[in-house]
């Protein structure tokens, strides 16, 4: 039987729609798989990931007192706040089909698949953009191949979720730049000097050329080094049509200058406060370190510059430089708003950087005011009299308690209150606590800010509970403040990388004493700066009227005091138990405040303590404690709550069968009336 056998062409063309058939099949199962990859891929979150961001800390005018980044300096801005010319120089030498890919240079790819088969291992990069963003964002730098696919799938991922514009933020602001700087505008901050926005094409093109090798082609290291990159990446710019070859001269041309580089012995402006900021950050606010520090907060503060300055140059001048040891703390505040302003927490930040204006000393003298606020709500009026003498104190259960007036002084005669503060007398005081109870102070002491435990015992009016200079400094804002407590504040906002508010902080006055005791408080203070003031040594050095109180211990040297617009304490003494010399190193305190408040408010025109109303003024012979008429020979004027001021005149200066004729200063005090309560000749 004869074999019909198959014509060849007829079996090759079955075979090839066979094939075809296959291939389209394959082709489509392909394209099916692919787009079930990029569905699920597109469905999937991409991994969490925490890109560090330089936290930034700012004074009250907006300039930058810190910077937050523990080695890794980063602040990310959108891409409208960066110069073109430094995104078209990193697309140019990076990935110059970076908006026409889906995440792969296949080109680029297949090159570098090929060399690394050749070569047999994975030498050749070909990442793109995006695959470098995967990278940096989510994966380890280690050659393998396990890490090249996940890198891939995570491109896809980015691409799928954001646009070309997004990726290229993200990775302007993630890339390593040398120097600890991270991210386009930190590495314009370190090089340049200016903000990525404002950077030139050629800073553009060099700036571009570092993440290739950060150290490598830093300018800061090679110049010449990076100036050739710089070369490499504006013809690069020029070949995608970006600049003319003009441009490219002109900018190659264009003098590179750099910012001077920090010298790392320069003391930063107000460590103290920095470290403060830190602890609030961190323990009221609730912050945890790591977002404190890398997570791009912008920490607004209430910190003046120039009166900062002006604090730490006058305590490095005063104190002297043969006596190391001898310490200083400062703060200051505005007492309407309790914004500070200022704060020095010891003399060398790099040898002690423990903040002196928080830790707890006994206060001395400078506590009476606030038991005499308490006095003056309580009975008594500046004209309550008291002998000064050698007096021996029972208290609970027959204990005694001996205080003595400094140096063995007494009156040996009834004093006034205004007379008492103004020389510092211990036995008045101690009289004025006997008789109000002393957890009667304690409580004053508590409302007006203070939160130190405090002994309820008569040595309390001497000042023995140890408190901070900056409890102190708060009280004293409070009776300035005609008895309005405002809260310390040192920041007034934290806001997140995003610009969400974390934080805000806001003014708060609370009435905690009467008006009119603190304002009468305010003008016995301005006696401690008379003639016979325990403050009159620097007195000459003040050319406004202020009050306050000087305190010491055998260990302690503190003066407080205040004008209308700032409130300032100044502590000086020892962190161990060694006694500060009173007349020498005693005065550095007095020194230092006077000089700091006459600087602080430099420029500012003198103010005056307005009295509220409920007071009236009258002139009083001292030696009788009433009204003077025309014939006494030392009237001073005395402020009093309405009415508690004496009702009799002093007789004892009138001639026989004369009718008195009484002082009476007008209902309100001219301007120059009252400022002759603080004006002294010898100024």
């Amino acid at each position: 039987m004869e074999v019909i056998r198959e014509a060849p062409l007829l079996r090759y063309l079955r075979w090839a729609k066979k094939f075809v058939k296959f291939t389209i099949l394959s082709l489509l199962c392909f394209s099916f798989a692919i787009l079930l990859l990029i569905l699920y891929l597109r469905s999937q979150p991409l991994p969490e990931t925490f890109v560090k961001q330089t936290t930034t800390i700012y004074a009250s005018n907006g300039e930058v007192l810190d910077t937050m980044h523990r080695g890794e300096n980063r602040i990310s801005v959108p891409l409208a706040e960066i110069s073109p010319a430094l995104l078209d120089a990193t697309i140019a030498i990076e990935d110059r089909s970076f908006r026409e890919h889906f995440g792969f240079d296949w080109k680029r790819l297949a090159m570098a698949a090929y060399v690394d088969v050749i070569n047999m291992d994975k030498r050749q990069g070909a990442s793109t953009i995006t695959q470098q963003l995967a990278r940096n964002l989510y994966l380890s730098l280690d050659k393998t191949w396990e890490r090249k696919i996940k890198e891939a799938l995570l491109s896809i991922q980015l691409e799928l979720n954001y646009s070309k514009d997004e990726i290229l933020e993200m990775y302007v602001n993630q890339i390593y730049y040398g120097h600890s700087a991270y991210g386009v505008q930190a590495a314009a901050q370190t090089y340049f000097g200016k903000n990525a926005k404002d950077l030139t094409v050629a800073e553009s093109a060099m700036l571009a050329g570092i993440p290739k090798g950060p150290t490598y082609y830093s300018p800061f290291v090679d110049l010449e080094r990076a100036k050739a990159r710089q070369k490499l990446i504006l013809n690069a710019m020029e070949r995608d049509n970006l600049l003319t070859s003009k441009e490219v001269e002109q900018a190659y041309a264009e003098p590179i200058k750099l910012k001077q580089r920090t010298n790392e012995n320069v003391t930063e402006p107000a460590p103290y406060f920095r470290d403060y900021i830190a602890n609030l950050v961190k323990n009221k606010y609730g912050i945890d370190e790591e977002k404190f520090i890398h997570g791009g907060l912008k920490i607004h503060t209430t910190l003046d510059p120039i009166v900062q300055k002006k604090a730490e140059d006058i305590v490095a001048s005063v104190l002297p430089k043969n006596n190391p040891n001898l310490q200083v703390a400062l703060v200051a505040m505005d007492p309407t708003t309790g914004y500070i302003k200022a704060m020095v927490g010891g003399r060398d930040y790099k040898v002690s950087q423990f903040n002196r204006v928080l830790g707890k000393r006994q206060p001395g003298s400078s506590f009476k005011p606030i038991m005499y606020l308490s006095a003056l709500q309580n009975g008594y009026t500046p004209l309550t009299l008291m002998k000064s003498e050698p007096t021996v104190f029972t208290y609970d259960n027959n204990k005694q308690y001996i205080p003595g007036n400094f140096g063995g002084k007494y009156a040996n005669a009834l004093i006034n209150m205004r007379e008492a503060i103004k020389t510092s007398d211990n036995i008045y005081a101690v009289k004025t606590i006997d008789f109000l109870g002393p957890q009667k102070v304690v409580d004053q002491a508590m409302q007006l800010g203070i939160t130190s435990s405090m002994q309820a015992v008569p040595s309390l009016a001497l000042g023995t509970s140890p408190i901070s200079p900056l409890e102190l400094n708060a009280a004293y804002a409070a009776i300035v403040n005609k008895g309005q407590a405002v809260k310390p504040i040192a920041i007034t906002s934290i806001e997140d990388s995003e610009g969400n508010i974390l934080v805000e902080e806001k003014p708060e006055k609370t009435q905690v004493a009467d008006p009119v005791a603190s304002a009468l408080l305010v003008n016995m203070m301005q006696s401690v700066f008379e003639q016979g003031g325990t403050g009159y040594r620097v007195a000459g050095e003040m050319n406004r009227p202020v009050a306050g109180k000087t305190g010491s211990t055998d260990y302690d040297a503190w003066l407080s005091g205040f004008t209308p617009q700032l409130v300032s304490t100044v502590w000086v003494g020892y962190d161990k138990n060694q006694k500060v010399d009173d007349v020498k190193e005693g005065y550095l305190s007095k020194k230092i405040w006077a000089q700091f408040m006459e600087s602080a408010l430099k420029g500012q025109p003198p103010a005056l303590f307005d009295m509220p109303a409920g007071v009236v003024s009258v002139y009083i012979d001292p030696a009788s404690g009433k009204l003077a008429t025309e014939h006494c020979p030392n009237p001073q004027l005395f402020y009093f709550a309405s009415g508690t001021e004496p009702q009799d005149y002093c007789t004892d200066h009138i001639p026989t069968n004369e009718t008195p004729t009484p002082l009476k200063p007008p209902d309100s005090a001219t301007f120059w009336q009252r400022m002759g309560s603080w004006w002294k000749p010898n100024n």
